[in-house]
C-alpha cells in the first residue's frame, strides 16, 4: 500500500489522516505552516513523523495530500521537488487539479479528492468523514486510488471534471453554510418575542431534522410544505408585512427565497399556474 503523506496539519487534513489510517493506510510523514500542528497530528497516528520542512513529506510519502488553505496550494506545489510517478492530491472544492500543475510537469499524478462535508471543528470533522461523499478529479491510476480510498471510509465518491468544480463548491456552500445564514435569520426573528437565540435554535432543530429526513426519505419537491406549497397567498402576504415592520432587512431574502419556492410549490402539484402567479405578483412587490 502506498505511504501517505499530509502538508497542512488544520483540520481536514488532520480527520483524513486519522480516519485514512484506522482504515489501513500507513500516514508516515506530515509538515504544516507551524511545526507544533504537525507535532500534534503526528502524535494521534502510529508510525506517522511530524517533519519541519514540507518537502520532506514529499521525499518520503508516495501519495502526498495537500490539506493548506486553497490559496496555499499552488504556492506549495510550486516550490516543491516532485518525482516521476510520485501522487500529489489537494482537497480543495473549488479548485480543479490545473493548479498542481507544477507537479505535473514533474512527472507527479496529480488529482483532487474533496469531502462534501461540514467541518467546524477537528473532532466534528473526525465523526463527520466516515459516510460521506467524495468528489474524485484525476487520470487513472489514480483516480482508482482515490475512489478506493473514499469506499474504505465507508463512502461514495463522484467524478468531476475540471469545468465542473466551481459550480460543484457553490452548490455545497448554498446546501451547508447558507443555511447556517438562513436559521440566523430565523433565530433573529425569535428575538423580537423574547427568546434568545441559543433557545431558538433549541426549538428549530426538530423541524429542521424532520425536513432534512423528508429531503432524505421523500425528496425534491415532495420535501416542500408550508404556504407557497399549500399556495396560501394570504400567509405570505402577512409574512411580509410584518417582516416590514420589525425586520426589514429580512425582506429581500425573504421574497427571493419565495420566488424560488414557488417554482419547486408547482412541481409538487399542490398549486396550479394561476396561484403561482398570484404568488409571484406579491412576492415580485415586496422588492418594490
Amino acid at each position: 500500500m502506498l505511504d501517505v503523506g499530509f502538508i497542512g496539519a488544520g483540520t481536514v487534513g488532520t480527520a483524513l489522516a486519522i480516519r485514512l489510517s484506522a482504515r489501513g493506510y500507513p500516514v508516515v510523514a506530515a509538515a504544516s505552516r507551524t511545526y507544533a500542528s504537525a507535532v500534534k497530528l503526528a502524535r494521534s497516528i502510529p508510525g506517522c513523523q511530524a517533519l519541519t520542512s514540507l518537502q520532506g513529506v514529499a521525499d518520503v510519502a508516495d501519495l502526498v495530500f495537500i490539506t493548506t488553505p486553497d490559496d496555499a496550494i499552488g504556492q506549495v506545489v510550486g516550490r516543491m521537488r516532485w518525482r516521476q510517478g510520485q501522487s500529489v492530491v489537494h482537497c480543495s472544492g473549488a479548485d480543479s487539479t490545473e493548479v498542481l500543475e507544477p507537479a505535473r510537469v514533474l512527472g507527479a499524478r496529480v488529482g483532487a479528492f474533496h469531502p462534501l462535508q461540514t467541518f467546524a471543528g477537528v473532532q466534528q470533522a473526525i465523526d463527520n468523514l466516515t459516510g460521506s461523499t467524495f468528489a474524485v478529479e484525476a487520470e487513472e491510476p489514480l483516480r482508482s486510488t482515490l475512489k478506493g480510498m473514499a469506499e474504505a471510509l465507508e463512502g461514495h465518491w463522484i467524478e468531476l471534471k475540471a469545468n465542473d468544480k466551481v459550480l460543484y463548491h457553490a452548490s455545497a456552500v448554498i446546501a451547508c453554510n447558507y443555511l447556517v445564514t438562513l436559521v440566523k435569520l430565523a433565530t433573529d426573528l425569535w428575538q423580537n418575542f423574547g427568546v434568545p437565540r441559543e433557545e431558538a435554535v433549541k426549538s428549530l432543530m426538530p423541524l429542521l431534522q424532520g425536513t432534512l429526513n423528508n429531503l432524505e426519505t421523500i425528496g425534491i419537491p415532495d420535501a416542500l410544505t408550508g404556504p407557497i406549497a399549500r399556495g396560501d397567498v394570504g400567509t405570505v402576504r402577512k409574512h411580509l408585512d410584518a417582516l416590514d415592520q420589525s425586520a426589514p432587512s429580512v425582506v429581500t431574502t425573504y421574497r427571493e427565497l419565495g420566488l424560488q419556492t414557488v417554482a419547486v410549490a408547482l412541481a409538487k402539484g399542490k398549486i396550479d399556474e394561476a396561484r403561482a402567479k398570484e404568488m409571484r405578483t406579491l412576492l415580485d412587490q415586496a422588492r418594490k
